[in-house]
């Protein structure tokens, strides 16, 4: 809900809560040789470059409202990139209190929040299993905001902007500021679940657990696609050039590096 200004909170000078936002996605493909390994690679090392990779957090900046001040990026031998933003406090539209509602954010069009001496930053890390032909992608990304608003207002674009199998979504709010009676604020702001920032129809296509802890103010939520199509696990060729054997041998192997991923720990006999 909105907050008219008579309902909010007066503040003794700025609101130094610390806001922080980590996605984690993974992709996973099968490569069943050592070239397709390496094409797999290549392709995602040009798909998430440096160059790619700041345009994204570019628009980050631009949905929570910040002006950017630095930029470090490096794309690393034999594989993966990182890129780092410093932000400062940018103009906001259609004011704060819109922040306060726990809804998804926006896709880029509209800024309607703002942050303070925060950053951005994304790192990848392309690997793969020495034995089985599995690869995988992932992709770390942190958004810490000081302020009164949320690093989650920007989970609907970043979601938008990868191919996810799996999510692995924290939230914490660090620190408090003061009332203008001294009075300490450990969070300023509603919080039931890191659902609540993704759009409904973005979460009926994945299976979600959430491990909260409210009184420390830490929210934790991890996502997995329930749809599995072998064709979108299979790197310059389809299932149809397999035979039945093969179909149901690569699928248990992909089926159990995901649940490896989403549990997070070894499952395989």
């Amino acid at each position: 809900m909105k907050l008219t200004p008579e309902q909010r909170i007066q503040l003794h000078g700025f609101n130094n809560l610390t806001k922080s936002l980590s996605f984690n996605m993974y992709d996973v493909c099968y490569t069943r040789t050592k070239e397709e390994r390496e094409a797999y690679i290549a392709y995602i090392d040009e798909q998430y470059n440096s160059d790619r990779l700041t345009k994204i957090l570019n628009t980050v900046s631009d949905i929570i409202g910040a002006y950017v001040l630095n930029i470090a990026k490096q794309d690393y031998e034999p594989q993966g990139a990182s890129v780092t933003l410093l932000v400062s406090e940018g103009p906001v539209i259609g004011g704060p209190n819109e922040s306060f509602e726990e809804s998804p954010g926006p896709l880029p069009d509209t800024v309607v929040m703002h942050l303070d001496k925060s950053h951005i930053t994304v790192h990848t890390y392309p690997e793969y299993h020495p034995n089985e032909g599995i690869s995988t992608f992932r992709a770390d990304i942190d958004v810490s905001t000081c302020g009164e608003i949320s690093p989650l207002k920007a989970l609907n674009y970043l979601i938008h902007s990868f191919d996810t199998d799996i999510m692995t979504l924290d939230y914490r709010v660090r620190g408090f500021t003061r009332d203008i009676n001294g009075h300490k604020l450990f969070i300023d702001h509603d919080i039931n679940s890191i659902q609540n920032y993704i759009p409904k129809e973005e979460c009926l296509l994945y299976d979600m657990i959430d491990v909260n802890i409210y009184q420390e103010n830490v929210f934790h939520t991890k996502c997995k696609l329930k749809q599995f199509d072998l064709n979108n696990y299979l790197f310059g060729y389809t299932k149809d050039s397999l035979t039945n054997q093969e179909q149901e041998e690569i699928t248990r192997r992909l089926k159990t590096e995901m649940d490896e991923i989403f549990y997070g720990k070894n499952i395989r006999s």
